[in-house]
């Protein structure tokens, strides 16, 4: 067996993680419950691998060719150094028990979780709960696709997974695609004031000028200038809030850029916009950079703009927002969800939250489909 192994041969497993560790010729091992996907992709890599293609053909497909597949019960872990971890964090606390049975003792073990969920690493580390192995966490920011019972991959050409090196003891992997990253914390606030909070001036601003279809609001010339002054914005005062090199944020900020903008990933307002009083919270994507974009003096009106139409949102299905929104005022909500204190910042948002009203406004009487915007707010 590999000395790399990825537990989960899903999308992010083989299509993401496996990709970064192929592209610098690293050969790892697929272990997956499912026999019918273990006995497909053994089949494939005798006959030369499976493809890796991606959105909007940005590059030549890739092969993926170095690996083989195993069930749980034909794993064999005694040599493993690294583990990626890439299932659904409601399946976490089950592999952490397998692996408690299967992984040596007798030398370090390095785990690193592949998943968007709530404190993946401490979950995993508490079912595992042995004292060589250390357990980090990853923050996926790669979009993949694959057509049912494929396995052929497409996906962003995202070039990194980020983790938690203090979690891991100044362990480095041999892939350079694998990024340790100190202070995951900051890190991880870079990626909700960054790409989070750039997904949130799309999608609100998208519903206040009337789009349903994400990359078609992502790419409207008025919302794609409004963005780029965010970012421009935001990455001044987060380099100078945390250090970061300028031109290191400013790479991040591009690829969250070319995400979003993307024509080939399907994607809905609705998606996106979803919550609003979650993403209205006052640590999260919309209040915590306004805050700080704010406390550093800087022009924080796209925000102040993004936090007006995330009040004026209406979508469908959002019963516990609009009873928010029928017992609160619109500074009653920015104050007790938002925490915003500063009045003068509220009066900020609250003068785009007026702008915004009339633009919505006309954007429902011009288009007939949205004319129910307009009645379901003056109900």
């Amino acid at each position: 067996m590999s000395r790399t192994m990825i537990i989960g041969a899903g999308k992010t497993g083989r299509g993401f993680v496996a990709r970064l560790l192929g592209e610098r010729h690293v050969p790892v091992t697929f272990v997956d419950k499912d026999e019918i996907l273990v006995e497909k992709l053994q089949e494939a890599v005798s006959k030369g691998g499976f493809p890796i293609r991606f959105f909007g053909d940005v590059r030549e497909p890739l092969k993926i060719t170095k690996y083989q597949a195993v069930t749980w019960e034909q794993a064999d872990f005694s040599d493993v150094e690294l583990l990626f971890v890439a299932v659904g964090g409601v399946n976490l606390k089950d592999v952490g028990i397998r692996l408690k049975e299967k992984l040596p003792e007798n030398h370090k073990v390095y785990i690193i979780t592949c998943e968007n969920a709530s404190n993946p690493a401490g979950v995993l580390r508490e079912a595992v709960d042995m004292e060589n192995v250390l357990v980090s966490q990853a923050t996926v920011f790669c979009t993949t696709t694959a057509e049912k019972g494929e396995l052929g991959i497409d996906s962003e050409n995202y070039p990194y997974l980020q983790f938690d090196a203090d979690l891991l003891e100044g362990y480095v992997p041999e892939a350079d695609t694998i990024r340790p990253v100190k202070n995951f914390g900051n890190f991880l606030t870079r990626k909700l004031f960054t790409y989070n909070a750039a997904s949130a001036v799309i999608a609100y601003l998208g519903y206040i000028y009337g789009y349903k279809d994400y990359s078609q609001a992502a790419n409207c010339p008025v919302i794609q200038e409004l963005l780029d002054q965010n970012y421009e914005v935001t990455n001044k005062v987060l380099c100078e809030e945390f250090c970061y090199d300028p031109e290191d944020q400013k790479e991040f900020a591009l690829l969250s850029r070319a995400k979003f903008t993307s024509k080939t990933i399907v994607d809905t307002v609705e998606r996106n916009a979803r919550e609003p009083q979650r993403k209205l919270g006052s640590t999260e994507r919309i209040m915590g950079p306004l805050k700080l974009v704010y406390s550093h003096r800087e022009d924080c009106q796209v925000l102040a703009m993004t936090a007006a139409a995330a009040l004026l949102y209406d979508g469908e299905d959002e019963d516990a927002w609009k009873e928010i929104r029928r017992t609160h005022t619109p500074e009653e909500i920015l104050r007790k969800i938002g925490g915003l204190e500063d009045q003068q910042l509220i009066d900020v948002v609250m003068e785009q939250y007026h702008k915004l009203e009339k633009i919505q406004d006309s954007y429902a009487e011009n288009d007939p489909e949205n004319t129910k915007m307009m009645e379901r707010r003056n109900k």
